[in-house]
């Protein structure tokens, strides 16, 4: 793999470690209301378990990326990136936020195309 494709996987599951933060431990903090545009306190109280187990998705992928790093093993990682890519994909429509598509999908699928042509 070269070095940029390796970067790249690299600030991908950093930015899903950082999902797994906002959804797991700050969903309730004032930063973790703005971030998702959450109604209300009690809204984040009510689903803070929700929000917590797709934190753990969201660690589980970035974990992926990372061990399919370590074993060298580009199959593992187009398949982790294509987790994610739809991942966004669906959270954009299901919410109606293109927002997340583009911080979520669009990353993936960069690296996704390099994959190919490295």
């Amino acid at each position: 793999m070269k070095l940029l494709h390796i970067i790249l996987i690299l600030l991908i599951a950093l930015e899903h470690f950082y999902f797994l933060i906002l959804e797991m431990f700050l969903w309730t903090s004032p930063k973790g209301i703005k971030t998702f545009g959450l109604k209300s306190k009690q809204f984040a109280e009510d689903t803070k378990v929700l929000a917590a187990n797709q934190g753990l998705y969201n660690g589980f992928l970035a974990v992926g990326l990372i061990y399919s790093l370590v074993i060298n093993n580009s199959n593992s990682t187009v398949f982790f990136l294509i987790c994610i890519a739809i991942a966004g994909i669906y959270g954009a429509y299901s919410t109606k936020k293109i927002k997340l598509f583009y911080i979520q999908s669009v990353p993936a699928i960069v690296t996704l195309i390099l994959s190919f042509l490295v």
